[in-house]
């Protein structure tokens, strides 16, 4: 444990350790254990990600919307406002939950931390897309380790409001793992590449690489600049991969035939539903 004295060196300036502990990241005591000190450690690294996109937005659009998809226990949205939003006196964070008593949670948090520019949505995926309680357009959608195809759902619903920024971080991905355990018997005879995936642990390896690397080519398609890199370093977590999109209007020509072509190649046509859906931007 370390004590509230000595974490100048990990916390953020400005950063409230009334919040922290009310998120239990911090003991009631003030102390941080080795869990918590990576979590807070993965959020502030995501948050040095995010803090030049909402500066650039702050510069044309004086009140910009930023949307956590799948927002758990919201660590990543009240810090984001702590930080960053808090100096304004503009700017908003919504964040999306389908679990009720998260939502109850944080919305009572939020009141108690006097942060009257968050809010918090108990919608699905569907409803967050056509709900009235959110803004037709948004400017930085943000999904930190949505599991399996919540990641997806960010994405859709980014492509739907045309999301200026996307900010992606990955969690466990089964769904194009179960597609190629699915099709396995047909694929060898299809493909001398079904030996990437022929053992159990490398189905679900290379599941999870071949579905990030469609999440890209789908944002690409749909006109987005998309940047790939590590968000901490991986002793402090396995689940590591960032996705960075910038909307650009400008679609990267062959992205579309290469997406059809990987999902034809590997047996993977019923994934079509979930990664070719651009039309919309």
């Amino acid at each position: 444990m370390q004590n509230v004295d000595n974490l100048q060196s990990i916390l953020k300036p400005n950063q409230s350790i009334t919040l922290l502990k009310a998120l239990h990241i911090l003991t009631v005591d003030g102390k941080l254990n080795q869990d918590s000190r990576r979590k807070l450690k993965q959020v502030y690294h995501l948050v040095n990600f995010i803090e030049p996109l909402l500066n650039s937005l702050f510069a044309s659009n004086p009140n910009p919307t930023l949307v956590d998809h799948g927002a758990g226990k919201s660590y990543l949205g009240f810090i984001l406002y702590d930080l960053l939003l808090k100096q304004h006196a503009s700017g908003q964070v919504i964040g999306i939950e389908n679990r009720a008593e998260l939502i109850e949670k944080s919305t009572l948090l939020a009141t108690e931390c006097g942060f009257n520019r968050m809010q918090f949505q108990h919608l699905t995926v569907e409803e967050s897309i056509h709900s009235n309680a959110l803004p037709s357009q948004v400017d930085i959608v943000t999904a930190l380790h949505a599991c399996n195809t919540a990641t997806d759902d960010a994405i859709q619903f980014g492509l739907q409001k045309k999301a200026q920024f996307m900010v992606l971080v990955p969690c466990c991905q089964a769904e194009v793992a179960e597609a190629l355990r699915q099709h396995k018997v047909e694929s060898f005879g299809k493909t001398a590449l079904s030996e990437i995936w022929r053992h159990p642990i490398h189905t679900r390896e290379f599941g999870s690489q071949i579905t990030n690397v469609l999440r890209c080519l789908q944002l690409e398609a749909a006109g987005y600049q998309v940047t790939v890199t590590e968000l901490v370093g991986w002793e402090h977590s396995m689940k590591n991969e960032l996705i960075i999109a910038k909307y650009t209007g400008q679609p990267r020509k062959n992205a579309q035939a290469r997406l059809a072509s990987i999902l034809n190649e590997l047996n993977l046509d019923s994934m079509k539903f979930r990664f070719m859906q651009t039309a919309n931007t």
